[in-house]
């Protein structure tokens, strides 16, 4: 067995199970999370002569993750097979009708202030998480992308605009809608039961 193939053989040891978490975490699909994290230790094999012992090994190895990640979402974005505006045109009105009255007010039922005074103790709570992971997978692609990149990586609107292609006006679209949807699948799926 060569250098390279040894080292990456302990560093699979050593740091699989934090990069798998954290790839998890970045796209809320185990599959997914897998299959970035053994795209990273081909990457890292194939670049291993690249590797010069300027950062640490685990750091180089969660950087290439991280490019893998947001190829992944931009993947996913551009290979979306309905766009936003036609799920939309078909779920607008459902929606729209559910989350406000006919004056555009937010009906009362539907309130979620609870979300806002707890939501500490929420994020805590395993059966609520598994309750919000749900809703992510059901955003559409497109948007469980933009969600993803502007509050779980903390990029800022131009960025996640570039990287995913779109204007910054459809990012806002995309932004609120899906925001719309997350709410009314946490009220049905949390707040009703």
């Amino acid at each position: 067995m060569d250098n390279a193939s040894k080292t990456i053989k302990e560093w699979v040891d050593e740091f699989s199970s934090d990069m798998f978490s954290w790839a998890f975490y970045k796209t809320s699909d185990k599959e997914t999370a897998k299959d970035l994290v053994q795209e990273t230790f081909i990457a890292a094999f194939e670049s291993f002569k690249s590797f010069e012992n300027r950062s640490k090994p685990k750091t180089w190895l969660f950087s290439i993750l991280k490019n893998k990640i947001i190829d992944h979402h931009r993947k996913m974005y551009k290979n979306a097979v309905v766009s936003s505006d036609k799920i939309v045109e078909e779920h607008s009105t459902i929606l729209f009708s559910y989350l406000f009255s006919e004056e555009g007010e937010w009906r009362e039922k539907n309130s979620v202030s609870s979300l806002e005074d707890n939501s500490i103790e929420l994020l805590d709570n395993f059966e609520f998480n598994e309750v919000l992971s749900k809703c992510f997978q059901k955003l559409p692609i497109t948007w469980n992308s933009a969600i993803q990149l502007k509050y779980i990586e903390d990029k800022d609107a131009k960025d996640i605009c570039q990287e995913l292609d779109v204007s910054t006006s459809n990012y806002w679209q995309i932004i609120h809608r899906a925001k719309l949807q997350l709410r009314a699948c946490l009220e049905q799926g949390w707040f009703k039961k």
